[in-house]
C-alpha cells in the first residue's frame, strides 16, 4: 500500500443517461454505494444534447476539476475514458491532474484506442480495462505500464417468460463496424426457416442507412428501430429477446454482450477482442467470423428453432456473467486499486485474491 494518504478521488466520467458504457458503468458504480464509500468527488465531462448543452457542461467541469484542484492537492484522479475525439477532450484534464503532481487512473472502456495516446498511459500511476485483449495492446504500446483488468460490473435480471417471440435484439451504434448490415443480410436468410423472425435495432447511428438496406433485402416491416434506450427499456427488450446478435469487426468487451448474458439471453457474436475471453462457442453462446453473413445466419437460425439449446446458452451465460462481472466482484478490484495508491477509503468491501488481478 502506498505510504501517502490522499483524500480525495476525483472522478472524470460521462453525465447520468449519457448514451455509451461509461455512464452505464459509473452508474453501477453509484448504484452499489462506491462513491459513499470512498470519498470521491464525479465531475461529469460529457454528456449528450444539443452543442450548447455539452459545451456549458464542458465549461463547469472545467471550473469544478480547476476549483477542486487548487483546494484538494492530495487527490487522485481516476479518468473514465473512450477512443476518438471524446479521448482528447478529457486530455486537458489529465494534463493538468499530472502537472499537480495528481496520481491518475486511467480507465479505457471501448475498442479503437490508437498509439498516439502513449504518453498519457506512461504517465498514469495505474491503467484500469475491461479484458485481457485491451491489457495487451496497452502492454505492447507502454511495456512499463501498470495495467489491471477491471471487469465491467454487469447484473441485469430480468421475468422468464414461458415463450418468447422470435425477437433478434441488437444493442449497440448502427455502422458497418458493427456488423449491423451483415446481421440483416443474416435475417433476410433466416426467415425461410423462421418467416416471423423480427429484428431490434436499439441504438444511435445511421438509421436510415440501415433502413434502406433493409428496405432493399425486402425486410424492412421485419426491422424496428427503437433508438437509444436507457436501463428500463434495456430490460424490457432483454426479456422478450429470443436471441442476442452483435457481429462485430471490433470490439474490447462490449457491456451490451454482458447485460444479455446476465439477462439469460442466448448470444451469437465475433470472436473478436475480449467476447472470446468470455462466450464459449457452443457453451455460453455461439461466434461466428466477423463477416460470414452464412455462419451467422446458420448461428441465428439454430438458436430460433432448437428451443433447448437456446435454453443451455442462457443459463450458462447468466452464470458466466454472475460469477465474473457481478458488481460487487469489479468494485471489490477497484476498491483495492484506490488503496494501492494510497487513498483514505471510508470503509472497503472484502479484498479481492492477488490472483483476480491479472498482473502486469
Amino acid at each position: 500500500m502506498a505510504t501517502r494518504l490522499y483524500s480525495r478521488i476525483a472522478m472524470l466520467g460521462a453525465a447520468p443517461e449519457t448514451r455509451g458504457a461509461i455512464a452505464a458503468v459509473v452508474d453501477a458504480y453509484r448504484s452499489h454505494g462506491l462513491l459513499k464509500r470512498w470519498p470521491v468527488t464525479y465531475i461529469a465531462t460529457h454528456g449528450d444534447g444539443a452543442p450548447a448543452r455539452k459545451l456549458a457542461l464542458a465549461a463547469k467541469a472545467t471550473r469544478d476539476f480547476t476549483a477542486l484542484l487548487a483546494r484538494e492537492r492530495r487527490m487522485v484522479v481516476h479518468v473514465h475514458v473512450a477512443a476518438g475525439a471524446g479521448f482528447w477532450r478529457d486530455a486537458a484534464f489529465m494534463g493538468a491532474a499530472h502537472a499537480a503532481g495528481c496520481p491518475i487512473l486511467l480507465h479505457l472502456h471501448g475498442a479503437r484506442f490508437d498509439a498516439r495516446i502513449r504518453w498519457f498511459i506512461e504517465r498514469a500511476a495505474l491503467v484500469a480495462v475491461p479484458c485481457e485483449a485491451t491489457r495487451a495492446w496497452v502492454k505492447s504500446v507502454a511495456r512499463s505500464a501498470d495495467v489491471v483488468v477491471v471487469p465491467p460490473p454487469v447484473a441485469i435480471t430480468v421475468p422468464e417468460l414461458a415463450a418468447k417471440p422470435n425477437l433478434v435484439l441488437f444493442l449497440g451504434h448502427l455502422e458497418a463496424a458493427k456488423g449491423i448490415y451483415d446481421l440483416l443480410d443474416a435475417l433476410a436468410g433466416v426467415r425461410s426457416a423462421v418467416p416471423d423472425v423480427r429484428l431490434a435495432c436499439a441504438g444511435d447511428g445511421d438509421r436510415i442507412g440501415v433502413a434502406r438496406y433493409a428496405e432493399n433485402l425486402g425486410i424492412a416491416e421485419a426491422v424496428k428501430f427503437t433508438g437509444w434506450v436507457g436501463p428500463s427499456g434495456k430490460r424490457a427488450l432483454l426479456e422478450h429477446a429470443a436471441v442476442f446478435a452483435l457481429p462485430s469487426y471490433d470490439e474490447a468487451l462490449p457491456v451490451s454482450l454482458l447485460e444479455a448474458m446476465s439477462a439469460g439471453v442466448p448470444v451469437v457474436a465475433t470472436p473478436v477482442g475480449g467476447i472470446v475471453e468470455v462466450v464459449v462457442d457452443r457453451a455460453s453462446g455461439l461466434l461466428v467470423a466477423p463477416g460470414d453473413t452464412a455462419g451467422l445466419e446458420r448461428a441465428l437460425t439454430r438458436l430460433l428453432v432448437e428451443p433447448a439449446l437456446a435454453a443451455r446458452l442462457g443459463v450458462a451465460a447468466r452464470e458466466t456473467a454472475r460469477l465474473r462481472f457481478a458488481p460487487e466482484r469489479s468494485l471489490a478490484i477497484l476498491e483495492e486499486l484506490y488503496e494501492s495508491l494510497g487513498v483514505d477509503g471510508v470503509e472497503r468491501t472484502p479484498r479481492v485474491p492477488e490472483s483476480l488481478r491479472k498482473a502486469a
